[in-house]
């Protein structure tokens, strides 16, 4: 097991608030960290993206880093800019 991963296992048994949001804000950040991988390998700036989807850096640099609030019609456009199609999948747990 990594370090981190000890960390983590650590951290939510000490910390209850910690372990109940960690899994969601983990899948947060996995979005924003996709959504910023695939802008990057389309060879687009943030500038440029916010350009075509008629909005502000600032919006676009949110979306990335903080993605948890997003609306799946900015999330579709924000794939339709970048040449891809949103896909949503519902898995049994």
């Amino acid at each position: 097991m990594s370090d981190l991963k000890k960390y983590i296992a650590k951290r939510k048994k000490i910390d209850p608030e910690f372990a109940k949001d960690y899994e969601i804000g983990y899948q947060n950040f996995k979005i924003g960290v996709i959504l910023r991988e695939l802008r990057k390998q389309s060879g687009i700036t943030q500038e440029e993206l916010a350009k075509k989807l008629k909005t502000k850096k600032s919006v676009i640099s949110r979306i990335e880093n903080h993605a948890e609030d997003i609306r799946l019609s900015t999330l579709n456009k924000y794939a339709e800019c970048l040449g891809r199609e949103l896909k949503i999948q519902l898995v049994k747990v």
